[in-house]
């Protein structure tokens, strides 16, 4: 998958140096050492493309990253997360580089992982996860608005915790100037995906000085239109996801799901803009979109990409068992690693001891 986590590691990355080249590795790769793909590799390219720190990528990367490769792209080091990763025979993907020098690290995005996606993905499928009012309001809850441990009772289980300088280093900070056409377009984007890359791009396009403002909703609104239990991520969650897109300028999180006047004219809206699924009616029955189509500024696009977030989930459906395999041989590799590397470190403070006494 392509998630904030990844988006972080890449802001990370950036600051560590001038200019930013991403080797994204093919499907087949994928498939080899970690399992089977959640999107296609030709999807991936394209979300990292419209990743706003990134300079240039690298289509077909190698699993493991060695001195050739750094050199070829005429790299000086590379970064990565400080989690493990590991080739199908158990091997650390970037120990050359760091025997030489040529590695940094950057800190992991606590909360989020491919792993835990594809298991709130794979919750959809369980009864006891569907009903969202009755968690609301079962012994299970804490209080109203929370589910067990903090949890969001729309989302189940998110354990990403936001804060406020996360969002500064997500965002651009640019306000808009005079000569900006200042576009609108509000929805869930949930697990983004390059159908909401497409659509965005599509939304960028609109003006030759676009200021891109999208409006998230919240995960009770969300679920409202939405059902089952969805959102997938949270608020907190797609707000990064969205704010990390280069055709974005802005998000109001938690916008209010009628588009009206005062949000029209508070934000000086010149356009508001929709793609081509359904517009659900709002609490009362009314179309969300009235105001600005009586003011002639409402536009419906077609950015020729109908991949929803219902056809991702439908993707983990279909291969349920390669992924419930490919989560539980994961955690078991990374735990063996785990238990080397402090049975290593135990070694060394006992050898420590000896020589002291």
């Amino acid at each position: 998958m392509v998630h904030y986590g990844h988006s972080n590691q890449l802001r990370q990355a950036k600051a560590m140096g001038d200019y930013l080249v991403v080797g994204v590795h093919t499907d087949e790769e994928i498939a080899k050492h970690k399992g089977p793909p959640v999107f296609t590799q030709a999807e991936r390219y394209k979300m990292i493309r419209a990743t706003k720190w990134v300079d240039e990528i690298v289509e077909g990367a190698p699993y493991v990253t060695t001195l050739e490769t750094l050199d070829k792209y005429n790299c000086d080091f590379c970064v990565h997360g400080d989690d493990i990763t590991l080739t199908v025979d158990g091997k650390d993907t970037y120990d050359e580089v760091k025997r030489m020098g040529r590695y940094r690290e950057c800190k992991r995005t606590q909360g989020v992982s491919t792993t835990d996606l594809v298991g709130r993905m794979l919750l959809l499928t369980k009864s006891h996860n569907s009903n969202v009012v009755s968690r609301l309001y079962s012994s299970h809850t804490d209080n109203f608005g929370k589910g067990p441990k903090g949890h969001s009772p729309w989302t189940g289980v998110s354990q990403f915790l936001q804060t406020s300088q996360k969002i500064i280093q997500f965002a651009s900070g640019k306000e808009p100037q005079p000569e900006d056409t200042i576009i609108y377009v509000a929805g869930a984007f949930d697990l983004f995906h390059i159908g909401h890359v497409d659509f965005l791009e599509t939304v960028h396009k609109q003006a030759e000085k676009p200021y891109v403002i999208v409006g998230l909703h919240f995960d009770q609104e969300v679920n409202r239109y939405k059902g089952k239990n969805y959102p997938i991520m949270n608020i907190h969650e797609r707000t990064l996801s969205v704010l990390a897109c280069r055709y974005v300028s802005e998000v109001v999180i938690g916008a209010p799901y009628t588009v009206g006047k005062d949000l029209l004219d508070h934000f000086k809206v010149d356009l508001v803009c929709h793609g081509k699924t359904e517009v659900f009616p709002d609490t009362d029955g009314t179309d969300p979109y009235t105001e600005p189509r009586k003011r002639g500024i409402f536009r419906v696009l077609d950015s020729s990409n109908n991949l929803t977030t219902d056809d991702i989930v439908q993707r983990i459906i279909e291969n349920r068992l390669q992924f419930e395999a490919r989560n539980q041989k994961k955690e078991a590799k990374e735990m063996a690693v785990i238990e080397a590397l402090k049975h290593k470190e135990d070694s060394l403070k006992t050898e420590a001891a000896l020589v002291n006494n």
